[in-house]
């Protein structure tokens, strides 16, 4: 690999991680709110998980290209396996592991979000909980390898991180609606739930139950028989 280095690529890869670690950190916020059912008439559920989404792939972007960066400059000692595989990086092992764990982690929740039409919704949802640790284990890298993670803004995004993610997960936690149990915002199983719920019972008493008389061959009920000897 040719070396470069340049002031630039260390300022986009430090900027670009801080701005990484909000966007997923609003993004499991926007989660919480998609699974706890929050949503109105002013903003409703549909809006706040389409920005839940959106938010995911923007996050992502900024993860990639702090990741490219990091690589291709030459001043840091890390490789493209460092990326993907912990404790193979030569500069800041244990930092880069972290962070090595939370980019596989973000890329299992991102591709079976893709897939979530061709797997089942258990596992979808299984895997989907991995953004939590994903999430935590970014923060703990954030800190170890920042460089301006310990004082000034930076201390203060990785400590405003690490709180609303705390609260986040005690809210998701706790603050589930129990009719949700079990089920997942916009998926094939609550639209069937759905459905079923809405389908009238043949067992209800009223105007639904099927009439069980018995329909009548004649023509003419007896009081609307015409009188064919009048007139003889």
């Amino acid at each position: 690999m040719i070396a470069l280095t340049t002031p630039y690529l260390w300022y986009t890869t430090r900027a670009t991680g801080l701005v990484a670690l909000i966007l997923f950190t609003a993004v499991v916020s926007l989660g919480t709110l998609v699974a706890n059912r929050i949503g109105g008439t002013t903003v409703g559920r549909f809006e706040i998980n389409e920005l839940h989404r959106s938010l995911s792939m923007v996050a992502v972007v900024f993860l990639v290209i702090h990741i490219v960066t990091t690589i291709l400059d030459s001043y840091v000692s890390t490789g493209i396996l460092s990326a993907f595989i912990p404790m193979t990086s030569a500069y800041k092992r244990l930092a880069v592991a972290f962070g090595a764990v939370a980019f596989d982690l973000i890329l299992a929740v991102w591709i079976s979000s893709l897939l979530k039409l061709r797997i089942k919704n258990s596992s979808w949802r299984f895997i989907h909980w991995f953004s939590w640790i994903a999430v935590s284990t970014a923060i703990v890298h954030g800190y170890l390898s920042g460089t301006d993670a310990r004082k000034g803004i930076g201390l203060a995004v990785v400590v405003a991180c690490t709180a609303v993610t705390l609260a986040a997960a005690v809210w998701r936690f706790f603050g589930r609606p129990t009719r949700a149990a079990g089920r997942t915002a916009l998926s094939p199983l609550a639209q069937s739930v759905a459905s079923v719920s809405t389908t009238p019972s043949p067992q209800r008493s009223g105007t639904s139950r099927p009439s069980t008389q018995r329909p009548t061959n004649k023509p003419f009920a007896s009081s609307q028989r015409p009188n064919t000897k009048r007139g003889r």
